[in-house]
């Protein structure tokens, strides 16, 4: 059963709160963490962890009523396509093959893995070596980490369009943004996930 990415925002967010803090956080402070006006949003949300098996409240007390449960393990075999650059772009190499990751990270769609090179977005959590999980899109709005290539070389960067511009930015302060026209771009997907343990096949 996978999450959508508001789904998954959620979890992560309650997870992280919980182990931080001693305590899960307050549909209040879930309602801000997600930006939305209203306490029924983050309920819908709440209510669909339940119904996916990872949450579980008894609903009658909004404030800190919630408890995580443990990830699904069960694992979904899906394509592993080569490598993407964390950094400059890099020649957009095929290596065909296969792997298993758990349900959890996917988020609907086609879905594929790469496999990253360089130090451009690890503030953003995303090291070498770690397995992308990117569900397959040409479009992306702003601020969603995408895989892009510019001018055929492939490359994982903020997205951000501006002024008729398009802006991929690193997070990495070392790191300087690419700025380029939107012809010379394309986006193959959106990352959705990330897996550091995994088996190609």
């Amino acid at each position: 059963m996978y999450l959508t990415d508001r789904q998954k925002k959620v979890y992560d967010f309650i997870q992280a709160s919980t182990e931080k803090n001693g305590r899960p956080p307050s549909y209040e402070e879930i309602r801000k963490k997600l930006g939305v006006n209203s306490l029924n949003s983050v309920v819908k949300h709440l209510r669909q962890l339940e119904k996916k098996g990872f949450l579980k409240s008894p609903w009658k007390n909004q404030k800190r009523a919630l408890e995580v449960l443990p990830l699904p393990l069960k694992a979904v075999n899906i394509p592993f396509v080569g490598r993407v650059a964390a950094g400059k772009p890099i020649e957009a190499v095929e290596t065909p093959g296969a792997v298993d990751v758990p349900e959890w990270l996917l988020a609907g769609g086609e879905t594929f893995a790469l496999a990253v090179e360089g130090h451009s977005m690890v503030d953003d959590g995303i090291r070498e070596g770690d397995v992308l999980i990117v569900r397959k899109q040409c479009h992306a709005d702003n601020g969603q980490t995408v895989v892009a290539l510019v001018q055929g070389e492939a490359t994982v960067k903020r997205f951000f369009l501006k002024s008729n511009m398009v802006e991929l930015q690193p997070a990495n302060e070392t790191f300087s943004p690419l700025v380029i026209r939107p012809e010379n771009v394309k986006i193959i997907g959106v990352v959705v996930g990330l897996y550091r343990k995994y088996t190609i096949s």
